[in-house]
């Protein structure tokens, strides 16, 4: 059972009392696919450079290694990255596992890439992945925040 709490992909921290899950954000497909093609563009960018600098004869084999680490990364994550949910409560947001953010608590929401970074007044940074409506979800964590 707990070890079904700490590897769940959805929150498991139950609601309070009262409380309400006003949105739930899932990532998406596309834009999870979307932001691997840009991490193979760079890795393979990466390799080819680094054989090339190192005076390589065979650089382009560079991009090859750079697209197969991405495309092995992106296929072998996908099943867990994709069921990834967070859900807005009417007091806090709850991510996968037992993260749990007091709205009050919420200083920072910014977007990075198709995802949506969180901070704390504490430090601590959540990332809402691979949104389809980044802006949208930037928008609903702040008016609910008040940030």
């Amino acid at each position: 059972m707990i070890g079904d709490l700490i590897h769940s992909m959805t929150p498991t921290t139950p609601l309070d009392l009262g409380e309400r899950v006003m949105h739930s954000f899932h990532p998406d497909r596309s834009a999870y696919w979307r932001d691997h093609a840009w991490l193979a563009a760079g890795a393979m960018a990466l390799g080819m450079g680094i054989l090339w600098a190192i005076g390589n004869p065979h650089a382009w084999t560079g991009a090859v290694g750079g697209l197969a680490a991405i495309a092995v990364r992106g296929f072998y994550v996908a099943s867990d990255e994709l069921k990834a949910r967070w859900d807005l409560t009417d007091r806090r947001l709850l991510g996968p596992q037992t993260r749990a953010v007091r709205l009050a608590e919420i200083k920072t929401v910014r977007g990075l890439g198709s995802a949506v970074q969180v901070i704390t007044a504490a430090g601590d940074k959540h990332l809402i992945k691979y949104q389809a409506d980044r802006a949208g979800t930037e928008a609903r964590i702040r008016a609910a925040a008040g940030v």
